[in-house]
């Protein structure tokens, strides 16, 4: 960015307002976070719904891009709104403006629902609209990423209903040798093993929970499901499916324990880590500091992960 854009931009952030949406999507009827011509994208529904209500063009900032049919029960995204298109959210009504904005994105978004969803339902929801301080980054002022990716073996219940969301397999996994095999990959780490680089970052990334666990039977919804929860600072391009895919080589009996680890220390795409299906995994959740610490963290990530943003 050079110093006129840098100008330019610091003048728009202050006459604008910064929003955060707090979302939820069914990904199985999006081709991804990532707007991308010809394709239904959760950025192109939103930015189309957005833009539709504000009367203005919009850029989005999101937490994480979900990958194709990855879905999300937390993700977090920003943007920069004009002070006049605020204002004129409540138009006649007393309603705050963020209260606004959310009523008038739910009727938009129940008319671009993708095929399959029932009259009246989307599969994309801005569940919270929020004013924040400018200092707020959707990207890089986020402390860590949860992500959960659920499985049924043969030991499973298998709902129908969340076909969608549940990775079936026919076989029994061996949950104990999948957590076993977790704990080399705890920490920070160079895991180019387990990514796709993209131009211009790293892949070095901290993993603070890798927990495989079969999850004890009774009311939740998850029961009996095996499950992986991961937890990290940021997670690069389809890390997450590739640590699911080569704890389920461990599962299946068709790699040792001590392969994931072995692979993390290659730091090669030569034989990298498997690619589970998206649709069992989701992002659960998306942690930021509080308000003071929002812009030490932004510069912080941005050192730290991104080469030339």
């Amino acid at each position: 960015m050079t110093l006129h854009e840098a100008s330019a931009e610091s003048i728009r952030v202050r006459e604008s307002i910064r929003v955060r949406l707090d979302l939820a999507y069914d990904g199985g009827g999006f081709s991804g976070w990532a707007a991308q011509p010809g394709l239904r994208t959760v950025e192109g529904v939103l930015s189309e719904a957005l833009a539709t209500v504000l009367r203005v063009p919009v850029r989005l900032t999101v937490a994480g891009r979900t990958d194709a049919g990855v879905h999300a029960a937390a993700q977090v995204a920003h943007l920069d709104v004009p002070e006049a298109a605020w204002s004129a959210l409540p138009g006649r009504s007393d309603r705050p403006a963020q209260e606004a904005l959310a009523a008038r994105l739910a009727g938009v978004l129940g008319r671009q629902a993708g095929p399959g969803c029932p009259r009246g339902s989307s599969d994309l929801v801005v569940l919270r609209v929020s004013r924040v301080s400018a200092d707020f980054d959707a990207r890089f002022s986020a402390l860590e990423r949860r992500y959960t990716y659920r499985i049924a073996d043969a030991r499973s219940p298998r709902d129908p209903r969340r076909r969608g969301h549940v990775l079936w397999l026919p076989d029994a996994l061996d949950v104990e040798a999948m957590a076993a095999s977790a704990s080399p990959l705890l920490g920070e780490h160079d895991f180019l093993s387990f990514c796709k680089p993209r131009q211009g970052a790293t892949t070095i990334r901290t993993l603070t929970a890798l927990h495989w666990q079969r999850v004890a039977q009774g009311p939740a919804a998850d029961a009996g499901l095996v499950t992986l929860t991961v937890r990290a600072d940021a997670f690069c391009h389809s890390m997450v499916r590739s640590l699911v895919g080569a704890g389920l080589a461990v599962g299946q009996g068709r790699r040792p324990v001590a392969w994931p680890g072995e692979l993390l220390a290659a730091r090669t795409r030569q034989g990298a880590a498997p690619v589970a299906p998206a649709h069992g995994l989701s992002l659960e959740g998306v942690d930021y500091p509080a308000d003071e610490e929002l812009a030490a963290q932004a510069r912080r990530a941005r050192v730290t992960r991104c080469l030339g943003c």
